[in-house]
């Protein structure tokens, strides 16, 4: 059987699993680059990674973050009205742990399979 016979349902329920049930590691991610704001974040999300995540959602998420101190408010000089994000270190920390989590998981799945 060849990929073009593959029902790809899974796959994308999968794929979408991974991304919207995640969503923080995108943030931090991004923020890891440089600080954003909220908007900004979900249209990179888009942008970079090819899904929207919902308004609320996003949101929601990125106020845990915040609760949990792996962002925190970000100062800018050119919006002083706008709440700007950054990672801290307990972020880079987090987003470090979930590349290791996700790593050993792949390897668990695929290290001893033969294809």
């Amino acid at each position: 059987m060849d990929e073009n016979e593959i029902d790809m349902k899974p796959i994308e329920r999968m794929a979408d699993s991974l991304r919207r049930g995640n969503i923080w590691i995108w943030i931090l991610k991004l923020l890891n680059e440089e600080d954003k704001y909220a908007y900004q974040l979900r249209k990179e999300i888009n942008d970079k990674f090819g899904f929207d995540p919902a308004t609320v959602t996003a949101y929601a998420v990125l106020y845990r973050l915040e609760k949990s101190e792996f962002v925190e408010e970000a100062s800018n000089e050119f919006f002083p009205n706008r709440k700007y994000y950054k990672i801290t270190k307990k972020g880079i920390s987090a987003l470090k742990l979930a590349k290791n989590m996700l790593e050993e998981t792949i390897s668990e799945i695929y290290d001893d399979l033969e294809i």
